[in-house]
Parts: structure tokens; C-alpha cells; sequence
């Protein structure tokens, strides 16, 4: 399938007040060293995570982090994506809600889950002890 982005340039992205646009959010389903599946986000109730994505670009008012920086956001806080396409190639990017960001590094975390939860399916009603 054909990647149809816009072709952009930074000088023509421009991000509003404290906006955050990321890249390279990963939605793929993973597995730990011991062989369990983590499914990927089915946008319900499998893979239920935060994410890290790298910062494309920031607004004039964001003062916590800059362009570059690595930032884990909280499951579900941003938006569906937009595709484009820079000198980078193309590529998915995404406004994050910036209230929900958890963590900020400067170097590209480890894809490690902040949960040891396991997803499983809800039992009928008659299989639950009331």
C-alpha cells in the first residue's frame, strides 16, 4: 500500500500555545524475555499501556520538554495520528495531552510495560462468586 502523507517541512509545522507532537509511538504487540504475548492496543481492552513516542515538535508556551526528548504519555491520551512525510521519510505523528505526560528521557527508552497485569476476558456472570 502507498504511504499518502502530505510532504512537509519544519518550517511549515507550527504548533500552537503547549502542544506536544510525537513520533515513533509503537502500537505493535511485544514479548517479554519469558515468551508472554502482550498484545497490541485494540483500542478496548487488550494492551492497555502507556507509550512512549519521541517529540517532533512543541509549542512556544511548552516549558517541561523540547524537541528530541523521549516522553512516556498516559494509555489513550492522544490523538488517532496524522500521516507526513519530511526529509525524515514518512511517518506518523500525534498531539499528546501535554497534562498527561509520566516520564521525559533524552535517550531512547527500553520498550519495557509499567504494568504486570495480565488482560483477561470477563468471567459470565454464573462463574462469579457473589
Amino acid at each position: 500500500m502507498a504511504f499518502s502523507a502530505h510532504h512537509w517541512n519544519k518550517q511549515q509545522f507550527k504548533p500552537l500555545h503547549d502542544t506536544v507532537i510525537v513520533g515513533e509511538m509503537v502500537f505493535d504487540e511485544r514479548f517479554t524475555t519469558s515468551g508472554i504475548v502482550l498484545l497490541n492496543d485494540n483500542g478496548k481492552s487488550t494492551g492497555i499501556r502507556p507509550r512512549w513516542g519521541k517529540i517532533y515538535a512543541v509549542g512556544p508556551e511548552q516549558k517541561h520538554v523540547k524537541e528530541g526528548q523521549w516522553i512516556c504519555v498516559a494509555h489513550g491520551r492522544w490523538t488517532r495520528g496524522f500521516d507526513i512525510e519530511d526529509e525524515n521519510g514518512p511517518q506518523t505523528l500525534r498531539k499528546i495531552d501535554p497534562k498527561d505526560i509520566l516520564l521525559i528521557s533524552d535517550d531512547m527508552p527500553q520498550d519495557e510495560t509499567f504494568s504486570d497485569a495480565i488482560h483477561v476476558e470477563a468471567k459470565p456472570s454464573w462463574m462469579q462468586h457473589n
